[in-house]
């Protein structure tokens, strides 16, 4: 693993590095809005909403991601549905962290007393109104530390996307090698890279929790 191999073989993976970064943003971002919606409907009355949220979650955490991105990167052109492999990789990724966060959001919104439910309803809230500025603003420190291991997890995730053409670390990484021959110093600075940005996104997600256990 010389210099000038290093040289190289950096600034290539940084590129995937951001793509890397940008897939995951994006996904948690997208995954999280879905998350709100499906885990709203699981912890529903409706016993028909309710099953509507415990579907989408039974699919996509059921299936195996790579199976998922499959689906939408090939599947759907054959549908007549063109995609890029950078819409069906946000789509995936979203869809599939959507199911696993609903439960974490559901957990969180389920943690909290049902006193309080009472209270608001005494009040005057609607149900829409009680999650909106009771609940849900407290199930957010609940939450917070399994959302930062879903958040790592995504990281490591988005490297399944290298399976449909999508260029991020991993795919980076890969071509690397293609064009050199060599197997180890691409892919050990991958290894590194992963672990850096798994590093430091856990340090900050420790330093939110710890700011957020105070009160």
């Amino acid at each position: 693993m010389d210099l000038a191999t290093l040289n190289k073989v950096i600034p290539v993976l940084l590129q995937g590095t951001i793509v890397t970064i940008q897939l995951t943003f994006m996904a948690i971002i997208f995954g999280c809005l879905i998350a709100l919606l499906v885990a709203i409907l699981k912890v529903s009355s409706n016993k028909i909403l309710n099953a509507i949220g415990g579907f989408y979650t039974w699919i996509f955490r059921g299936t195996p991601l790579l199976l998922q991105l499959y689906v939408f990167y090939y599947g759907l052109p054959a549908l007549n549905i063109d995609i890029t492999a950078t819409q069906a990789a946000i789509l995936g990724l979203s869809l599939n962290s959507g199911a696993y966060i609903a439960e974490i959001i559901r957990g969180g919104i389920i943690a909290i007393d049902k006193g309080q439910f009472e209270a608001a309803k005494a009040l005057g809230f609607t149900y829409g109104q009680t999650m909106r500025k009771i609940i849900l603003p407290q199930a957010v420190r609940v939450i917070i530390p399994p959302m930062g291991n879903e958040f790592i997890a995504l990281i490591k995730d988005t490297s399944l996307v290298s399976v449909i053409t999508m260029e991020e670390l991993l795919r980076k990484a890969q071509l690397l090698v293609s064009a050199s021959g060599d197997a180890v110093t691409p892919y050990v600075m991958t290894g590194v890279f992963y672990l850096i940005l798994t590093t430091v996104f856990t340090f900050l997600f420790s330093r939110v929790e710890r700011k957020l256990s105070i009160y």
